[in-house]
């Protein structure tokens, strides 16, 4: 009898929603079950009253462990991936804009990172046909465009970081930045640098998209400058 609590509050849960996120506890993906609760006054046993709602919690399905709604701001590692290869293509794209693709080796970079980084299908093919529907969609172009009929262009004039490309741009690296440690942040940036840097220095154009992408990944001015020199150093001109 000693052990017997008399008077305590208790909370009964019921299963509102589930789905997968990303436990905590577990360090992966997971089912959760989304659980409200009921507080009420309990004596010896018998629930008499209500002492409010509890605060909904996600619990692990595999763990059982309980945490707040706001664990489902980390995504999934599934989400993640799709979000740093979202980013890649995005950033790669607005290189081939800002640059041009005429550079057989700027092509073949672009490619490999894009491949690298969860697209393993990627071709030439389909970066020159989605540029070429890009610069359709952001109107008229101050260069010729002849990749989606088997032609290379120098500069492709799409203005890359003061419209649609910005945009995108943005939409793409800033929800992906606060999952990113530092350095994975420098990382992208320096996949992406490689690309400019291709087939010669950087021009003011790539500059300025590797600046946007720099400032949508939280990165300081001289992180950017000093990530796009590391690039240099390590990257041989082959035109």
């Amino acid at each position: 009898m000693r052990n017997v609590r008399v008077v305590g509050v208790r909370t009964s849960w019921r299963t509102v929603a589930d789905g997968e996120f990303f436990c905590p506890d577990c360090g992966g993906d997971r089912n959760y079950l989304r659980r409200a609760g009921r507080r009420r006054l309990h004596v010896l046993g018998v629930p008499l009253l209500a002492r409010g709602d509890a605060r909904p919690v996600l619990e692990c399905s595999a763990c059982h462990g309980r945490f707040g709604l706001d664990a489902l701001d980390h995504p999934t590692t599934v989400r993640l991936s799709a979000m740093l290869r979202d980013a890649v293509h995005t950033l790669t794209l607005a290189l081939l804009a800002a640059g041009g693709t005429a550079s057989r080796t700027v092509r073949e970079t672009a490619v490999a990172a894009v491949r690298a980084a969860g697209s393993a299908d990627c071709t030439e093919d389909e970066l020159l046909t989605l540029l070429a529907a890009l610069a359709a969609d952001t109107g008229p172009m101050t260069g010729t465009y002849e990749a989606a009929t088997g032609g290379h262009c120098g500069h492709q004039g799409l203005d890359p970081c003061g419209t649609a490309l910005a945009i995108e741009l943005h939409e793409a690296l800033e929800p992906l930045a606060p999952h990113l440690a530092p350095a994975g942040r420098e990382s992208l940036l320096l996949r992406a640098a490689r690309i400019a840097l291709a087939d010669g220095p950087c021009t003011p154009a790539e500059r300025e998209v590797l600046a946007t992408a720099g400032a949508a990944l939280t990165l300081d001015p001289d992180d950017v400058e000093r990530v796009v020199a590391a690039a240099a150093r390590g990257t041989r001109y082959r035109g």
